[in-house]
């Protein structure tokens, strides 16, 4: 329910939204202009309610939205109450190895019917991330596993690149992009890092914070069944 909002706000936001000029939607709804530049303008606070009706399904909304904010609205809502609610979407990546190590991360462009949208406020208070930062990449191979399948999505902040608190990171190993459980080993001199396979069937390695190009740290996952 949106009580800051007006009727008049409703019947606007919504043209807006649909590319609809006030006169086009009561060409359609078949009334006169001035009972929507009434409406539009304050001067109509109660409309007759058949007409309304017929603006109401122009506008593919229910006449009581119109009214009062309450009842269904096809699609979204001209309005978000609260931005925090909203959902952002998360660019794919593709990974490939960079010439002298590092990595290069270059985002899908054709993937927007793949997209992956996560609820704002989950990121922001939760995650304590910033969508910019993120993206979403695809797990290749089995040296994660069962932690990690072939096949899964993760979300990686690429803003986390320091293995404290340790955790699972996306690396560049010389050879390719990969997952890998990464902890600081203390006191090293100079720092030094464990590269670890939840894979038994892997041997965790050593190697100098210098040696390692970590591109980001896996906040979540996914996996289809």
């Amino acid at each position: 329910m949106a009580e800051h909002h007006t009727l008049a706000d409703r019947l606007r936001a919504r043209a807006q939204q649909l590319g609809l000029s006030p006169a086009h939607v009561a060409e359609i709804a078949g009334v006169n202009r001035s009972f929507v530049y009434d409406i539009l303008r304050g001067r109509s606070t109660r409309p007759g309610m058949a007409k309304l009706g017929e603006v109401a399904r122009v506008l593919k909304v229910d006449r009581d939205w119109l009214i009062h904010g309450i009842g269904d609205v096809e699609g979204t809502s001209p309005f978000i109450e609260n931005p925090d609610e909203a959902f952002v979407s998360i660019a794919q990546a593709t990974p490939r190895p960079a010439m002298g190590g590092g990595a290069v991360v270059e985002d899908h462009a054709d993937a927007a019917d793949r997209a992956y949208h996560f609820r704002r406020s989950w990121i922001r208070h939760s995650l304590k991330a910033s969508p910019s930062q993120l993206r979403i990449m695809h797990v290749e191979g089995d040296s994660m596993a069962p932690t990690l399948l072939d096949g899964d999505t993760v979300l990686v902040d690429m803003a986390r690149r320091a293995p404290n608190p340790p955790g699972i990171f996306v690396l560049d190993d010389g050879m390719g992009l990969v997952a890998k459980r990464l902890e600081h080993i203390p006191n090293s001199d100079p720092p030094a890092v464990r590269v670890i396979s939840d894979n038994g069937f892997y041997s965790p390695y050593e190697r100098t914070a210098d040696e390692i190009h970590i591109v980001g740290r896996i906040r979540w996952f996914a996996r289809e069944i």
